[in-house]
């Protein structure tokens, strides 16, 4: 990155955050009255055409039928089901915004804060597959829980949450942030609230040199700025979010799916029109 660059420094500022927040030792911290009240026991997941579903994404969302064995409810939304549902419970703006989503994932990147955001609950990606570990715990209160990540600019790989969790472990090269898969939380919390607000104020805006880019319109650069700036502002935060060190030993996400090599990846039709 270049020294100087206003953007660039706030990437920079942002990944320190999170870097900090991450390899702090686990809080001891409980949640406030605000967050005590359980979540739903339901997991929401997102596929735009559930006509033409991937036979190998619907192994993977099929992997999560073990959680009702834990007395889980499942949903699963495509399209046209989310803009309903965007629609009468958020109103004609919301839908509006949604209906900008120009690709599959940005689509399912705007509806989970919109479903979160009304009725509380998990939501997990379609590409995520459950190995049948409890998950009790992450409906114990509507605190905000979400996922670390950490990116390798020098070799363009994720680094592994066992070395970028450890305290005091960094590269120049390290980009921490935060994933929005899982998004866990109660309805109405605020940092959902806020992500919500400033996904919809970005796709409201016009782009006069195309589409604009997912990642940091409705993806994990969003939620990780939201989380940044609510922090600037505030200060204290650790009671109203649990940083999920070790949602690998829950789900892993499957990398050698056959749609990750069309459109559908929305690295291949970031900024470009998306076309099925």
């Amino acid at each position: 990155m270049n020294a100087g660059n206003p953007t660039e420094e706030s990437h920079r500022a942002r990944s320190s955050f999170v870097r900090g927040l991450v390899q702090r030792s686990s809080s001891s911290a409980v949640a406030s009255s605000v967050f005590a009240k359980k979540l739903p026991k339901r997991i929401v997941q997102f596929w735009d055409d559930l006509d033409r579903l991937p036979v190998d994404v619907g192994e993977c969302i099929e992997t999560w039928r073990k959680a009702e064995e834990q007395g889980v409810e499942r949903l699963l939304f495509d399209k046209h089901q989310s803009r309903e549902f965007i629609c009468r419970r958020l109103g004609l703006r919301h839908k509006q915004a949604y209906d900008k989503c120009y690709h599959p994932a940005m689509q399912s990147d705007f509806f989970r804060l919109c479903y979160i955001f009304v009725e509380g609950g998990c939501y997990i990606d379609a590409d995520d597959v459950y190995d049948g570990a409890q998950i009790q715990h992450i409906f114990s209160d509507g605190r905000l829980k979400i996922q670390p990540l950490c990116y390798d600019m020098a070799t363009n790989m994720m680094v592994s949450p066992s070395l970028f969790t450890k305290p005091d472990t960094n590269a120049a090269s390290w980009i921490f942030y935060f994933n929005n898969n899982p998004l866990i939380a109660g309805s109405g919390h605020p940092l959902i609230d806020r992500a919500l607000a400033q996904a919809t104020l970005s796709i409201e805006k016009d782009v006069t040199n195309g589409l604009p880019e997912i990642q940091s319109t409705t993806d994990p650069g969003n939620l990780t700025k939201s989380i940044f700036d609510a922090v600037t502002e505030s200060g204290e935060i650790e009671k109203t979010l649990i940083v999920l060190r070790d949602w690998e030993n829950i789900a892993k996400n499957r990398w050698d799916l056959s749609y990750r090599n069309d459109p559908r990846n929305w690295r291949l039709s970031n900024c470009r029109g998306y076309q099925e």
